[in-house]
């Protein structure tokens, strides 16, 4: 969204908007924004220096989306609580410390309170029914209230850096959680603190690597392009350099050891060894450097869709191609669930895929760590990211080349999809059971005779 101009606001010229971004080093709220009542429905004001909003925000009558991320506010306002549509709250970074329970709106979808200092959710925010995704990392939560448990839609949680002792068992029973992220608490340290270190990675001397282009950049950190001088040979790899704050995941030093702890699988992009000795560059990673024939299966949610990934127009797939990406993935899954790791996005966005449906799954910025031995819990936390696959399996399956109804195959992935996604989490197989469904679907004749 571009950033628009306080004196165009001011001179009447933005009459009409449906949008505004202001930052400009705000220390109070214009007043000429209520001008704009009667259209405005996306309104951003990060990065200014304001600690409050005014009582008459609620006039924003079709206001949907509020920004107010890197301002100086001590108290999440109560007057969003009164504005009639608004779903989705942003204030990441705001110094929060108190959520006021008059300040949830009853209808939010999507709210953002990433690193702040809150030390407690108010009860009323399971009254928020409609509630997609929370994303609360990097606070001082002990708790969460009980009354969460009624938040059935709830699909996406980050909890992760806060002061959580226990997982609350309510969780384990939600409907629709599909991604989570919980990555240093105390309740997860003696699972945690043995895998931090990863003194058994192979160390890559920085001054062996000779940096090139920029080839993406996340949330957490920048991968480039790299030449490496190991062993007398030079080869091309990707460095991914972290930034070292707090992401809406979680800490970029527990995706580090995650990353190092998932081991080789064909599913995962190689990681070759920790970068040692880069000084003020950073920690950082050095990787395979993937074919470029790879591209991202999908791109993120947007504020629309919420949770759900955006494909591109006319994205289709055939039904081997779907089982291939289906496999490789739940196998990949799997094998991260054997080593004790949640990957907590399996996300189409993080998936990359070059032709007839060879995947790899990346980014373990939302990644945590918990005990096989518990079968119990961990039993509760693969379940969840089943339903994350039934997601996945859902969207490929919805662009299936073949939508005739007598494709045995494409029946069959309908069916285990239902199965991945059903609402009691119980009842949804694991990834082991996932693997052979889907190497039996695989050897079906592709119609009824």
């Amino acid at each position: 969204m571009p950033v628009n101009s306080l004196g165009d606001l001011r001179a009447g010229r933005l009459a009409g908007a449906r949008q505004l971004k202001l930052a400009c080093g705000l220390t109070e709220f214009p007043s000429e924004i209520l001008e704009l009542a009667d259209t405005l429905e996306v309104l951003d004001l990060s990065g200014n220096r304001l600690t409050s909003l005014p009582p008459e925000l609620s006039r924003l009558r079709h206001l949907r989306i509020l920004f107010c991320s890197g301002n100086p506010f001590t108290v999440l306002p109560e007057v969003l609580g009164e504005c009639p549509r608004l779903e989705m709250v942003g204030f990441k970074s705001s110094r929060l410390h108190t959520v006021p329970p008059a300040a949830l709106p009853p209808q939010l979808r999507w709210l953002i309170l990433t690193d702040n200092a809150i030390d407690a959710l108010p009860a009323s925010i399971g009254r928020c029914s409609g509630l997609q995704k929370l994303m609360l990392a990097g606070n001082r939560l002990s708790t969460l209230p009980d009354e969460m448990a009624a938040c059935a839609g709830l699909e996406l949680l980050r909890i992760a850096a806060n002061r959580l002792t226990v997982l609350p068992p309510w969780l384990f029973d939600l409907p629709r959680l599909a991604w989570l992220a919980y990555a240093g608490n105390p309740f997860c340290a003696s699972v945690e603190m043995p895998r931090l270190g990863g003194d058994a990675a192979i160390r890559i001397p920085f001054a062996d690597l000779s940096l090139g282009e920029r080839l993406g950049e996340g949330a957490s950190g920048v991968i480039h392009r790299a030449a490496w001088r190991g062993d007398g040979e030079r080869r091309q790899v990707a460095v991914k350099l972290f930034k070292g704050s707090m992401t809406s995941d979680g800490l970029p030093s527990h995706e580090m050891a995650a990353c190092l702890e998932a081991g080789s699988h064909a599913s995962l992009i190689p990681v070759l060894g920790r970068l040692e000795g880069a000084g003020q560059v950073g920690e950082g990673l050095v990787m395979a450097l993937i074919d470029q024939a790879f591209e991202s299966l999908a791109g993120p949610p947007s504020l629309a869709s919420c949770t759900r990934d955006i494909y591109p127009d006319g994205a289709a797939f055939t039904v081997d191609a779907v089982l291939r990406i289906a496999t490789g993935i739940a196998a990949a899954a799997a094998h991260l669930h054997g080593r004790g790791i949640l990957h907590g996005d399996l996300y189409a966005h993080n998936i990359l895929h070059a032709g007839e449906g060879r995947a790899l799954l990346g980014d373990f910025g939302a990644a945590s760590f918990f005990a096989p031995e518990d079968e119990r819990t961990a039993s509760a936390l693969q379940r969840i990211e089943v339903r994350a696959f039934a997601c996945l399996l859902d969207e490929l399956v919805a662009r299936c080349e073949v939508p005739s109804p007598t494709s045995l195959k494409l029946q069959a992935l309908a069916s285990l999809q239902r199965r991945c996604a059903d609402p009691q989490p119980s009842s949804r197989p694991l990834f082991a059971e996932v693997e052979a469904e889907l190497a039996r679907i695989a050897a079906l004749p592709s119609r009824f005779s």
